[in-house]
């Protein structure tokens, strides 16, 4: 049972990663649900959309060409399509202000807070087994 989660995120999604690494009351069967874990899955294992969750959950509302410069070795057409994506699927707004040149803003929904939430149980096992993991690929490296 984990007794806190990292500080790094604001109370909220603390609140949220707890009660999620905490484990479910009771478990679920429903098809629909299943279906939208394995759509996520494959949606968020996608370093970009990984990356751009963490920016927008550290730095709050940001503009494309903000997004870009933080998130290392992202294209502008990848940057695009996932912001699109993460839009689609109720992760964050979009808000275009009506000036020249335009300017557009996104930030994280809800819904894109309690997915961060629920990938800060990945950090704090990181943190937790980081050393393990090196020695089991040092080790497996050594036999190779």
């Amino acid at each position: 049972m984990v007794k806190s989660v990292s500080s790094r995120f604001p109370a909220p999604v603390r609140a949220d990663a707890e009660a999620y690494l905490a484990g479910p009351e009771e478990e679920t069967t429903d098809p629909r649900v299943e279906r939208l874990v394995n759509e996520l899955i494959g949606r968020v294992a996608d370093k970009w959309t990984l990356l751009v969750l963490e920016e927008l959950e550290e730095k709050g509302t940001m503009r494309f060409s903000d997004i870009g410069r933080a998130v290392d070795g992202i294209s502008q057409k990848m940057l695009t399509q996932t912001l699109r994506q993460m839009e689609r699927d109720g992760l964050l707004t979009r808000t275009v202000h009506p000036v020249v040149p335009p300017h557009v803003d996104y930030a994280l929904t809800p819904l894109g807070n309690s997915l961060s939430a629920a990938f800060c149980g990945v950090w704090m096992w990181a943190e937790r087994h980081r050393e393990a993991v090196e020695a089991a690929r040092a080790a497996f490296d050594a036999r190779a």
